[in-house]
């Protein structure tokens, strides 16, 4: 009975190009599960990326919890029953969204954990925003609630990775030598020991797939979903 299926909300637009993938993934799981015509029921909030991207620079973090705080309250509003916050770098203010909602918050360090869990890793590597790679907001939730140690790239790594993630990808922007660039630091801390590499930007897979090298990845964006399609689903 699709009157089981609850209603998802979408905190998107951050970058929307990755928007596009949760969409996606979201309706595809779905109808993977219940088959038929069967889509996903979601309510998406699209703010504009410059605004947040522009506070996230600046440092103002209180202010882009505010900002989605606020975005999140509408969509609870709207009818979501649950909420997805669709970017890994804003989990940072996962708590202080949280807690201005009364539907439950889906991490995405969570369903990404589980994975790694499940796969049995131990040990992986991180690429995503500098934000994400250096604060301890999500290394920690999964060294703390997974018991996996998290490798980071070395400065000039997380550097490239951070410039490609704003000045190419969000912006649609998916070149070889980014590519390139991407996958020889993955493969070094591979080699280095880590089990596979954690793609926790949300754009990332959009330029780096599993068909570029032999290192297991960890898309969090379908990962996310999937956890996501998995609560919805779970009164059916």
């Amino acid at each position: 009975m699709t009157s089981a299926m609850k209603t998802l909300g979408l905190l998107g637009g951050m970058s929307w190009e990755s928007t596009v993938s949760y969409y996606q993934a979201l309706n595809r799981g779905v109808q993977a599960r219940l088959g038929g015509l069967h889509s996903a029921k979601v309510l998406i909030n699209s703010v504009d990326f410059a605004d947040i991207a522009e506070l996230q620079h600046q440092g103002e973090w209180d202010q882009t919890a505010e900002h989605l705080a606020l975005a999140a309250q509408a969509l609870e509003r709207a009818g979501a029953e649950g909420l997805l916050i669709g970017t890994n770098t804003m989990h940072k203010v996962a708590p202080q969204i949280a807690n201005a909602i009364s539907i439950p918050l889906l991490h995405i360090a969570d369903a990404t954990g589980a994975r790694l869990q499940a796969d049995g890793i131990t040990c992986v590597a991180l690429l995503g925003t500098r934000f994400t790679m250096e604060q301890a907001f999500y290394r920690e939730r999964l060294e703390q609630g997974y018991g996996i140690e998290v490798r980071l790239p070395d400065a000039a790594e997380r550097a490239r990775i951070h410039q490609v993630i704003f000045d190419q990808l969000c912006q649609g922007q998916f070149n070889d030598d980014a590519r390139r660039d991407y996958v020889a630091i993955i493969e070094r801390l591979h080699r280095e020991g880590a089990q596979g590499a954690i793609l926790g930007c949300t754009e990332i897979a959009l330029l780096v797939k599993p068909e570029h090298t032999d290192v297991p990845l960890f898309d969090t964006t379908a990962l996310h979903a999937e956890a996501a399609v998995e609560w919805a689903l779970s009164g059916q």
